[in-house]
């Protein structure tokens, strides 16, 4: 047990300490988007399991998501979603049909246009989840 504590240590503090610029964030950020999506996807499966199960949690479940915070995380979780699709396109394409153009400086280029674009893509849905949630919560314009 102690190697296995040991190893993630070392893990961590080698994700923390790296300073690979563009191409370490794109590797750190395409994790936690990865794993943020895979949280997601799992409590929604419990949550909608409760209509059949337990359905006046479900009920609470459903007030609990329309709460400012989890309203919040969810803007959040669309930026995960995008640009793990993104990075993820970026990623096979590299690695399926251009792995002969790989170069320092290309990775550095095309990390940065995967941002781009996922920002690009990211920004209208934000909008408009942040100014439901102003009308929704706060009484805001609506």
């Amino acid at each position: 047990m102690t190697s296995l504590v040991d190893s993630f240590r070392t893990t961590m503090r080698g994700y923390l300490t790296y300073r690979g610029r563009e191409g370490h964030l794109a590797f750190l950020l395409h994790r936690l988007t990865g794993l943020g999506t895979l949280l997601f996807l799992i409590i929604h499966i419990v949550d909608t399991s409760f209509v059949y199960f337990a359905p006046h949690l479900y009920a609470e479940t459903i007030e609990l998501y329309r709460s400012t915070p989890f309203m919040i995380g969810e803007i959040f979780l669309v930026f995960s979603v995008i640009y793990h699709g993104v990075n993820g396109v970026r990623i096979a394409v590299v690695d399926m049909w251009l792995p002969h153009k790989w170069t320092l400086t290309a990775q550095k280029n095309w990390t940065r246009w995967a941002v781009l674009i996922t920002i690009v893509l990211w920004l209208p849905a934000a909008f408009i989840m942040f100014r439901s949630m102003l009308v929704h919560n706060f009484g805001f314009g609506g």
